[in-house]
């Protein structure tokens, strides 16, 4: 079998299921594990580099507002591959090539592929998506066995911060404008022992006013713009210091998003990790090998 994986979630997901030697294909942004980024790379964004938050912000609701797509499929390269499974998503417009776009073009290749979409809103669809996904692979019980690892270690998560005082936690998924995170965040946030204020669980994230945001009183705020790995979640933050810290939270901590919570593959479980350890340092140990800082001023740390 012959996977192209257009969505870099479904790359982490194929490697970590064992199917790593399958992928022929990734996208620009596939940058987990190592070797996926020696892969050849099948899209691009039509957005120019150097875009500070706001003017990202702004040319995404410009382009989309149009109906007209952020990513760019080379279809030539694709049929060259000659793939029998391509796998991609349809749940967020900017976040990958459009799902209509991929079928229309799977249509068009000799090879005739089938198309995986992988569309999660909850932490558990998630995890389920993988047992869909090594089916499709012609494996289902590769994913049965890293889903019960994954609800294994987040059971042991739940487990470590049952009866512990639970800190009121903002998620911010963008930060000008403001977005708090929906979709799996909030239960992120609940497995590691804390509160999630603004955002819910299983509904697309939404932008919110600052006033909004301080009203929700959090103990800690979490920058984790979508896409982004912790420096660029620093800089970020650090460059909206007075705005993020006039919301009155103890602590304000940047995280590697890309990584562990924008993207919702097997990482997320690192995330909630990761999140357990800053809530309740006595109960979760720091994950290993995961970004994150440390941007609360001295006078200001709980």
């Amino acid at each position: 079998m012959r996977i192209a994986s257009l969505v870099p979630s479904a790359t982490e997901a194929l490697f970590a299921l064992g199917f790593g030697d399958l992928v022929v294909a990734v996208t620009h942004e596939c940058d987990h594990p190592d070797e996926a980024q020696g892969l050849p790379r099948l899209t691009r964004s039509v957005l120019p580099s150097g875009l500070g938050p706001e003017e990202v912000d702004a040319r995404v609701r410009e382009i989309t507002g149009r109906g007209e797509a952020l990513y760019r499929l080379d279809e030539a390269a694709l049929a060259e591959l000659e793939p029998d499974l391509i796998v991609t998503q349809a749940l967020c417009a900017v976040c990958a090539v459009s799902y209509d776009d991929v079928r229309a073009v799977a249509g068009r290749l000799r090879s005739r592929p089938s198309v995986v979409s992988l569309d999660p809103k909850r932490l558990g669809e998630v995890l389920d998506d993988l047992v869909r996904l090594a089916g499709a692979c012609g494996d289902r019980e590769r994913g049965v066995a890293l889903r019960n690892r994954l609800e294994a270690r987040l059971a042991r998560l739940r487990e470590a911060t049952s009866g512990a005082w639970r800190p009121r936690v903002l998620a911010l998924e963008w930060l000008d404008p403001p977005y708090v995170g929906g979709h799996w965040v909030p239960e992120m946030i609940d497995a590691a022992g804390g509160t999630g204020v603004v955002g819910g669980a299983g509904v697309d994230s939404r932008t919110a006013t600052w006033e909004e945001l301080t009203a929700s009183h959090p103990e800690l705020v979490v920058a984790m713009p979508c896409g982004l790995h912790v420096e660029e979640a620093a800089e970020q933050a650090l460059s909206r210091r007075e705005r993020l810290e006039a919301l009155g939270a103890e602590r304000l901590v940047a995280v590697d998003a890309a990584g562990s919570f924008s993207r919702p593959g097997p990482r997320l479980v690192d995330g909630a990790e990761l999140l357990g350890h800053l809530l309740h340092p006595d109960r979760v140990a720091e994950p290993e090998d995961l970004g994150w800082r440390e941007l609360t001023p001295a006078t200001g740390r709980a």
